[in-house]
């Protein structure tokens, strides 16, 4: 099958080229949106990324050009209008897990940088600084960690965490009873933001948790607490945070994805004058640790990646069933 793959980036390429088993990859490298869709033609295929726009008008060019099938290359679909998919007759899949140790493990480590400050050590030494001054952190151990998602990169967060010796409490519609019996306590969305000395969020952005984290939802925070997304940019209002930040209610933030992300994750813009203001302003504070979207990214998440899209492909391509379908609900 013929498959125009979108925002391609060198190691993906690699991993894809390893797993490939006869599918014909066409690599572009500009992202998938309407002005870009035509690019796809003579394919019957698109792969595409979280940060691709697929809204109601790329779909009807995709349509136009002769499209079936958009296949995910990631977990999260909430940058595709399913229900203009539907119309079009055009299948969606995606790949529901990869490593979700690779997302879990990532927000420990903002936890860790955060607390103890390793980034800012690490580029004193290299100057020559040896002094600890402003380096102060706290002990992991007895705080209470606040776990807003408990599914498979969430329950794998909580039983890290408290092997620290934490106190795990948490907020999911469906509660897991693995966790329970290891004895993590589920509250209320609000008992969980106003006991946690850590909050971290794993649930999935939808239009109930957009802007989760927002001026009402931070006032009930203990001053000081650090909150960590490694989830979906949206669940946190940007505005909201930069107000808490500056008000020394939010101690610390640590976020791998963020709201506005689409055009500056994933690219190097070192070189450039980069026009968000509201990201710049969240860089210029000392207790602000961002990363790139790069919590997925470790060689068993690409690996699983890779075949799991294939393997969506081919079924496509076979008349078999789609397991990894995205339902429009």
């Amino acid at each position: 099958m013929k498959i125009a793959f979108y925002n391609t980036k060198s190691y993906e390429q690699e991993y894809f080229d390893k797993y490939n088993s006869g599918h014909t990859i066409h690599y572009i490298p500009v992202p998938l949106n309407a002005a870009t869709a035509a690019l796809a033609a003579n394919n019957v295929a698109v792969c595409c990324f979280v940060n691709d726009r697929i809204d109601a008008e790329t779909i009807q060019e995709l349509k136009r050009v002769g499209v079936r099938l958009i296949a995910l290359r990631c977990a999260g679909f909430n940058n595709v209008d399913l229900k203009a998919a539907v119309q079009a007759g055009i299948k969606v899949v995606r790949v529901p897990a990869y490593s979700p140790y690779a997302v879990a493990e990532h927000a420990v480590a903002l936890i860790l940088t955060l607390n103890r400050k390793t980034h800012k050590a690490y580029n004193r030494v290299r100057e020559g600084n040896f002094s600890l001054e402003k380096l102060m952190g706290f002990d992991l151990f007895g705080k209470t960690i606040g776990v807003i998602g408990t599914g498979r990169i969430g329950s794998i967060f909580a039983q890290i965490l408290k092997g620290f010796g934490c106190r795990i409490i948490a907020f999911d519609v469906h509660k897991n009873n693995s966790l329970i019996e290891q004895g993590v306590t589920y509250k209320c969305v609000n008992e969980v933001l106003a006991e946690a000395d850590i909050i971290s969020l794993h649930c999935p952005l939808t239009p109930e948790t957009k802007h989760l984290i927002n001026r009402k939802s931070i006032s009930l925070m203990k001053k000081g607490a650090m909150l960590i997304n490694t989830s979906r940019g949206a669940l946190i209002e940007t505005g909201a945070v930069v107000a808490a930040l500056k008000a020394h209610q939010l101690g610390y933030l640590g976020i791998d994805v963020y709201e506005q992300e689409e055009n500056v994750f994933f690219s190097d813009l070192s070189e450039t004058i980069i026009q968000d203001d509201v990201l710049m302003r969240l860089m210029s504070f000392p207790n602000v640790l961002i990363t790139s979207h790069q919590g997925f990214f470790t060689e068993e998440a690409l690996i699983q990646i890779a075949q799991t899209t294939l393997d969506n492909i081919s079924a496509f391509e076979k008349g078999e069933a789609l397991k990894n379908e995205v339902p429009c609900t």
